[in-house]
This record gives structure tokens, sequence and C-alpha cells, in this order.
């Protein structure tokens, strides 16, 4: 009960197994060289068990359909049915029919084909010397074997040996009718009996669908209904919406590539547009060999090359406006695959399940991720295949930190900004990469070098970000228009995304008194990152804002400081647990502005550390902010309602942004 008690809760939307026995990496490694084996090994099994479950999933929707229009389950089942696999049988038939007519044409075009053969040997630079020495070669070795075939007899003659035998060749007679027969049907066997054991299934797991889905709830999550019917409910909705969206993308590209193939003259357009079609749902390898064949035939149709490249430019076209319009008008990114795990998947299935596994690819890959997304022991399937990302924006920015790589933090940040405001980039985002990089310090897993790393690629940062607009907010007329959209099960309305226009002029800053406001690091440098970004934020709003470094608070450093007369002074803190360095500090700058108010930024400080001990009472500071949103908002009503600047103020230094050079905590 004690090591039952121990594991940790389900994540959201996670099905719980209950008590699982503690495993190690060898025994889920064995664990998955067992599936694999088994998948190979007994994949005249497992292939038509696939083939029938993913139909199942395309077939289910016209099936309740029918039953919405009272039509019964089981006449409803074999008429679905009949009439996929009427169709399947029929497009088999057209593309037989197409390549024996090809195949029977192939012959009037060798000689074009020998022609363009001749031309690449000729016509290039320097093909003409390619061919004379390479007909060099060949006279030499035929001189060479002529002069070695005397000598050779000599030889023999000489040594009294025999003349070598003579070839004897043995003719079979023809076979017989029966055997003839064999040898077209046996390969046919296979292949039918595989769509016979479909069909079945198929037939089977329709009519019997809710009860295999109860079935299926009682082996992996009876104790969590709700998870687990969520689960099934993705899987089925996800596959059945991939394979329909598929289907249609792909009938959208076929049937063009047909009419076009048919205006410029390639002979059997339709097969090459049925065939468009079928590869397509091979991903990123099927267009390219689908695109292979017309263009080979047009080589061979046309003594010049007209035709080639109307069919290139015909395939150039079409497969950019099925990429950036129609795909994601109608499919998008519903598989929920990134691109890496779909070349991965095809590499893989291929392998274990041949041809089959290549059309396969994706929607069993699915099945794994959604798999992955509900079943905690499965989750490295989402990691590794998922389309979402698996670091959160702060830990993405982090990372970029560490490695001294602001441009491309720069990037990940212009990402989050088309959607939100530099503020709460600031506030959601750079404060909380801040504070991965302080947790990692206090458990002394960030030396001095990258810690310095991180503060100067964070200053760069923000000095990328300085001259950022943010985006205009949609307006409620804007909100209006847009009204509601139903969602894809027709229950609940869902609101439309926000229109997001350009960038516009910033509208001016709410900060009307040139009173000082002085951001100092309190006690290192990742304290003087944030002092910056909060310096930042108040000088876009229009404040004199003055930076300070760690090292100015120090020691005697701050008797010779020249402060000014600051209205607000800001002391920044990452680490929550600097309240006693907070107190000391604030009694110092006491004595230095009395009439300022000094704040603390307790960027890192959480809720339960609030509860626990008041940071006011603890630092003896005016008050206390934790982030930088309401330290922006409470400075700017501080300082628009605060007595006119002094003249003092006009001597402080001009707005910067102070790069640290580090401090020892």
């Amino acid at each position: 009960m004690a090591a039952n008690a121990a594991l940790p809760p389900p994540g959201p939307g996670r099905i719980e197994f209950g008590p699982q026995p503690a495993s190690s990496p060898l025994f889920t490694t064995v664990i998955i060289v067992v599936v694999i084996a088994s998948l190979y090994f007994g994949r005249e099994v497992f292939v038509p068990i696939a083939l029938s479950i993913l139909l199942s999933f395309a077939l289910a929707p016209p099936v309740r359909w029918m039953r919405r229009i009272r039509i019964p389950r089981i006449p409803a089942v074999l008429l679905v049915v009949m009439l996929a696999f009427a169709a399947i049988a029929a497009f088999a038939t057209v593309v037989a029919w197409q390549v024996g007519d090809l195949a029977q044409g192939l012959p009037r075009y060798q000689r074009n084909i020998e022609a363009k053969i001749e031309s690449f040997q000729v016509g290039p630079p320097g093909g003409a010397l390619f061919g004379r020495a390479s007909k060099m070669l060949e006279d030499l070795g035929r001189k060479i074997e002529e002069e070695q075939e005397p000598e050779a007899e000599q030889a023999g003659a000489a040594s009294g040996e025999e003349a070598p035998p003579i070839p004897v060749e043995i003719h079979e007679p023809p076979p017989s009718a029966m055997e003839t027969l064999q040898t077209i049907l046996l390969p046919l066997i296979s292949p039918l009996a595989t769509a016979g054991i479909v069909i079945v299934f198929v037939i089977f797991m329709l009519l019997k669908r809710e009860d295999l889905r109860d079935r299926l709830i009682r082996l992996f999550g009876s104790h969590d209904l709700s998870r687990t019917t969520e689960a099934l409910t993705d899987a089925a909705h996800r596959v059945g919406t991939y394979l329909l969206m598929q289907l249609v993308v792909n009938a959208t590209y076929g049937l063009p590539v047909a009419i076009g193939l048919w205006f410029i003259g390639v002979p059997n357009p339709l097969l090459w547009g049925m065939l468009a079609t079928v590869l397509r749902f091979v991903p990123y390898i099927g267009p390219i060999v689908s695109a292979f064949f017309p263009l080979a035939l047009a080589i061979a149709v046309d003594p010049g090359w007209t035709t080639f490249l109307w069919v290139a430019a015909l395939l150039v076209i079409i497969e950019l406006i099925s990429n950036n319009v129609v795909e994601p008008w109608l499919y998008g990114a519903s598989t929920g695959l990134s691109p890496v795990a779909i070349i991965a998947a095809a590499i893989f299935w291929t392998w274990l399940w041949g041809p089959i596994g290549l059309l396969l690819s994706t929607p069993l890959t699915v099945c794994l991720v959604v798999l992955g997304q509900h079943v905690p022991q499965l989750a490295f399937l989402d990691v590794l295949f998922g389309s979402e990302p698996v670091l959160t924006p702060h830990e993405a920015l982090y990372q970029r930190l560490l490695v001294g790589d602001p441009d491309e933090a720069a990037e990940r940040a212009e990402e989050f900004l088309q959607e939100h405001t530099l503020a709460a980039f600031y506030n959601e985002v750079a404060i909380a990469a801040l504070a991965l990089a302080e947790r990692d310090r206090k458990r002394d897993a960030l030396d001095d070098d990258r810690r310095a790393r991180v503060v100067e690629s964070t200053m760069l940062l923000l000095e990328n970000l300085a001259d950022h607009n943010d985006v205009q907010p949609a307006s409620e007329e804007e909100l209006a228009e847009g009204g509601e959209t139903p969602s894809e099960g027709g229950d609940e309305p869902v609101e439309p995304p926000l229109p997001v226009a350009d960038e516009i002029a910033p509208p001016p800053g709410r900060i009307t008194s040139d009173q000082l406001v002085v951001c100092a690091g309190a006690r290192g440098d990742l304290d003087e990152a944030a002092a910056a970004m909060l310096a930042q934020l108040l000088t876009r709003e229009g404040g004199n804002v003055r930076t300070l470094a760690c090292e100015s608070l120090q020691g005697t450093r701050l008797k010779e400081l020249e402060l000014g007369d600051p209205a607000v002074l800001v002391l920044s803190y990452m680490n929550a647990d600097s309240l006693a360095h907070a107190r000391f500090l604030v009694r110092r700058l006491r004595r230095r502005v009395p009439h300022a108010t000094i704040m603390l930024g307790l960027w890192t400080y959480t809720p339960e550390d609030m509860a626990r001990r008041d940071p006011v009472d603890a630092s003896g500071a005016d008050h206390v902010e934790t982030s930088l949103a309401d330290a922006v908002n409470d400075i700017v009503e501080r300082l628009a309602a605060g007595a006119p600047a002094n003249e003092a103020d006009a001597t402080t230094e001009p707005p910067q942004l102070a790069l640290a050079s580090g401090a020892a905590r």
C-alpha cells in the first residue's frame, strides 16, 4: 500500500492503469523489442487486422449517417461495405485496363527514346569526346580478345588437349493448361485471401463497434470511463478525419493532373491521375513517384522536349496549389504528427510490413500518438511523434539562451509576439526563463561562464526587441463581424480566432511625469537582466528610467553612487530567498534616498511564499511586486499621483540597459 501511495497522480486527460510494477529501462526495451518482433513475424495476421481497423474508422461515419435516417444496422453496414469495396474493385479494374493499353503502345515510342539517349551522348559539351573514348576502349578490348583466342588454340593443340565440349541445351515441353492456370492464380491467392479477411473483419467491426469499444474500455481503463472513452473517441475521430480529408485532397490533386495531361496529349491520362491519387497517401515519397511516370512518358512520346516541360510545369503548379491552398483548407494539421515523425514512420512501417506498411504508416502512427497523449506509460510516443511543441515557450527560450544564440531566441520571441504583447512576453516567458536559470544556479547546475552567457544573450535579446511594436488588438466591431462558428461536432459554439493586423506605432506612454525611476539588479547578473526588462517596459510607457548594476550597490560603492532624486527605486531579485539581503540593502538605501518609494521585485516569489512570510515586513520595503506587469502598472499609478519632478532629475543619466559583468551571490 505504501508503494502504491507513492505513485504520482495521473495527468489531465491521461488514463491510469492502476498500480504498475517498477520497470527498468532494460525491461521496457525488452517489451518494445518483443512487440516489434511480433509485428514483423506475425504480419500475415496483423496486416489484415490493421487494414480492417482503419477501414472501419473510415466507414463508420457513413454507417452512422444511415442509422440516423432509420436504416437498420445490418443493411446499413452491408450496403456501405459493398459500395466501398465495389469502388476499390472498380478502381483496380480501370488501373489494370489502362496499364494494359499503355503496354501495347510502348513499342511505338522506342525510336524517340533512342534519339534522346543519343542526344544525351553527343549533345552536351564534351559528349563527342566521351563517345569516342568509349568506342576506342571497346575496340581495344575486342582486339585483345581476338589476339588471345589463336594463342589459346595453339597452346591447346601443342599440349594435346581435347577441344572444349559442345554445350548442350535442354528444352522443356511447353506447360500444360493446368500449369499455366496455376502460374497465374497462385500469386493472386494471397492478396485475395487478405481482401476476404479484411472484408469479413470490417463487417464485424462495424456491426459490433460498440461492443468492441466496451471490451477495450474494460480491458484498459474501466476504472476511468471518461478518460478511456475520450482516448478511443479521439483516436477514431483523428484517424477517420485524416483518411477522409486525405482522400478529398488526393482527389482534388489527381483530377486536375488527369485533365491537364489529357490536354497536353500524354497517353493514358486517366491512369496517371488515378495513380497520383493513390500514391499521395504515401507522405513525401508518393508525389515524387507519381510524377516520375508521366514525366518519363512525356520524354518517350515527344521527339522534342516541349511535352516534358509542359508536364513538369503542370505537376509543379498543381503541387503548389494543393500544398498551400487545398491542404491547409481541408486537411491542416489534423493528424497531429510532426514532419520528421511522418518520414520516420514511413521508413519503419515499410521495413516492418512492406508496401502495405508504407500506406498505413501515417494512420498507424496517429494511433500511437493518441495512445501517448492518454496513457502515461506511453507518453514518450507523443513526445517523439507529436506535432505539439515539447518545450514550453520559456523552456525553449532558456535553451537558446544557454547555448548563446540570441538570434534564435529573438525568432522564438517573435513567434510569441505575433499574438501577444511585448509586456506579456517579458512577464510570462522571459522572466520564467530567468527563473529556470536561477534554479539551475542554486543547485550548482549553472556555472559562472554559462550564467554570464545567459545574461549576455538576454541583453542582446532585449536590444533586438527594443523597437518592436505590438500588433493591433481586434476591435469590438471585428469580433462582432466574426461571430461564432459551430464546432466540428455541432454541439457547442467555438469563438473564431482573433484577427491579427500589421504592426502599428506604439501608443503614447501612460507616464507623463519626468520623475526618475531607478531599476537595479539587487544581487547578481540575473537580477540585472530582469531589471533591464522592467526598465525597457517603463521606457516604452514614457518613463524617465535609469538602470544600475548590482556592483554599484555593494559596500563603499553605494556611498559614492550618484542616485539623484528618484521617485521610485526598484530592486529586482530572481532569488526568492533574498529577504535578508533585501532588508539590509533597503536600510542603506533609505539613508541615501529617504523620499523615494522603494519597491522589491521578487519575480520568483510564489503565493505560497507570500502566505508563509510577508515580504514587506521582512524587508522593510514600501511595496513588493511579483510580476513585471503589476510592477509597471503600480509605478505608472504612483508617478501619476506624485509631485512634480525635482530639478535634480535633469542631471540624471539617460535610460540605458546595463550589461552585467557578474556578481557573487
